[in-house]
């Protein structure tokens, strides 16, 4: 196959992994009450994790090689200013979307660098499709059960809408191999942009999720998020 070809497997493959979250949180379901809440939150917990090592590990330090200090710190402060901004106007509408466009803020830039990436063979991609796709599954499990939590939508269409939104992933990576591989300065603006988005929402909702009163292990799952993270970016 051509690596444009494989581009848009693994992408595809890294994508469904948002789906596939949802549906085990539309089927999940466990006896105990106490424990199926210390589930939910060490989830809430692990995708946080896998959110912040993203950042940490991928974005950020591929971001800044084609900035200087200032202009990066400028594009990072302007993704968290804008995620506030639709955060702000989302509370309005009294939907509450944010880890779902935090999941689509790690994945397309992620996605982008990886159709990048390929077209120069600078990186092993489908390693990098499977740390993307584990870091989607809880991240789509989250999300999921926000969009439920706060519309009318029914969990099918939910589902439905995941299925959609994993095309991104094929989409973003074809245009960056086609594309953007000459241009990685805007490859990697986007990836800086992405990251202060994320950190925002991570802090404004997703990590307040995750404490549950006399319980202690949910919040070991980011401390497991971040490590799978952390080995990723190692064996990369």
């Amino acid at each position: 196959m051509t690596p444009l070809y494989n581009v848009i497997l693994l992408t595809l493959f890294a994508g469904l992994a948002m789906p596939i979250g949802a549906i085990l949180a539309n089927f999940e379901h466990i006896r105990s009450s106490w424990l199926e809440n210390e589930l939910r939150h060490g989830v809430a917990a692990f995708g946080g994790g896998a959110l912040l090592s993203a950042i940490a590990l991928v974005l950020v330090p591929e971001g800044i090689e084609h900035f200087e200090a200032w202009s990066a710190a400028l594009l990072f402060l302007s993704g968290g200013l804008g995620f506030m901004m639709l955060d702000i106007q989302l509370s309005k509408n009294q939907t509450s979307m944010s880890q779902l466009i935090a999941m689509l803020s790690d994945f397309i830039p992620e996605s982008l660098a990886l159709g990048a990436a390929f077209a120069l063979g600078t990186i092993n991609g489908v390693l990098l499709a499977i740390l993307i796709a584990l870091q989607n599954l809880p991240e789509g499990f989250n999300a999921f059960r926000e969009l439920k939590a706060s519309s009318g939508y029914r969990s099918s269409t939910i589902i439905v809408i995941f299925f959609l939104l994993a095309l991104c992933g094929p989409i973003a990576g074809a245009i960056a191999h086609v594309w953007l591989s000459e241009w990685p300065a805007v490859v990697s603006g986007i990836m800086l942009f992405a990251s202060g988005g994320i950190l925002y929402a991570v802090f404004q909702d997703i990590a307040p999720q995750v404490p549950l009163e006399k319980h202690w292990a949910p919040p070991m799952g980011a401390v497991m998020g971040f490590v799978l993270g952390l080995v990723g970016y190692m064996l990369v």
